[in-house]
């Protein structure tokens, strides 16, 4: 029989059929001998009367920290106050969901705590990644409830940003444990312990951990350049085929960077990420 393991709790998986019963299950050793290990997400065939998992279908990609596979989009909460506004930390978690193949949806929270003039900073954000084409939302937006349907959903960002917070919004019923920020360390405690797939609008999301582990090690710094999905609109007129918009003559990114076009605090990001 198929299904999807919708939740891992040490070396117990649970299974959700495609008649939606949820059955518990180990992994066959043979999962180790191959070096694979079962991830929430994942589609399995298993031996029902015995549950066990049989064999992990092909995976379309896969996420390290949180650990979950087949993910179709991943909402990044950014928050704009406590903690506080990190273009850094949402250009690295675009960049990072672009290269695995997911598509990334930002959400900003908390716009409600902050003074017009630091909301109008905001908006200047708001409106450049639209204006790039990634699908932004703000916390208040009813309209976010229609992205779920039919797909696999990551929540990423800070911790405090407000994950659960706004899951419980989704769906009220299902009262996720949410922290208080610390104002000493401007970050909230983790307050979920495991990677679980939960029903919610015709989808699938799941309330994560969150990225621990937020770092460009299995990309080149060609991925991280080519990630910037900005720079694919102007890269063809630069004078060199494998520009890194450096200290290159004649680069059109960094053209479009004084012009305006291209937002200073994307370059700026960017020439740290490759410096990794």
């Amino acid at each position: 029989m198929q299904g999807r393991i919708v939740k891992q709790i040490s070396n117990d998986y649970t299974v959700a059929l495609d008649n939606q019963e949820l059955v518990t299950c180990k992994a066959r050793g043979k999962f180790r001998n191959l070096h694979i290990t079962p991830l929430v997400g994942d589609i399995v065939n298993i031996d029902y009367q015995n549950k066990y998992i049989l064999e992990i279908l092909e995976r379309k990609n896969e996420l390290i920290r949180p650990s979950i596979a087949n993910v179709d989009q991943a909402v990044i909460i950014t928050s704009v106050h406590i903690p506080n506004f990190s273009s850094n930390l949402l250009d690295k978690l675009l960049v990072i969901i672009e290269y695995n193949n997911i598509k990334p949806i930002i959400c900003f929270t908390k716009l409600d705590l902050i003074d017009e003039e630091y909301k109008k900073e905001i908006d200047t954000y708001i409106n450049y990644y639209r204006k790039i084409g990634y699908q932004v939302f703000v916390n208040t937006d009813e309209k976010i409830k229609e992205i779920f349907k039919d797909k696999v959903t990551v929540f990423a960002g800070q911790s405090g940003a407000g994950k659960s917070t706004l899951i419980n919004r989704l769906d009220a019923s299902l009262n996720l444990e949410t922290g208080e920020v610390s104002e000493a360390l401007g970050r909230g405690k983790h307050t979920t312990r495991h990677v679980e797939l939960i029903p919610v609008l015709g989808g699938l999301i799941a309330d994560t951990p969150g990225f621990s582990a937020l770092t460009f090690d299995n990309m080149s710094t060609a991925d991280i350049r080519d990630n910037f999905i900005e720079f694919n609109t102007y890269r063809d007129k630069c004078e060199y085929q494998d520009c890194m918009h450096q200290s290159e003559v004649n680069c059109e990114i960094k053209r479009q960077v004084d012009n305006g076009e291209i937002l200073l605090s994307r370059y700026e990001n960017y020439l740290k990420f490759i410096e990794k």
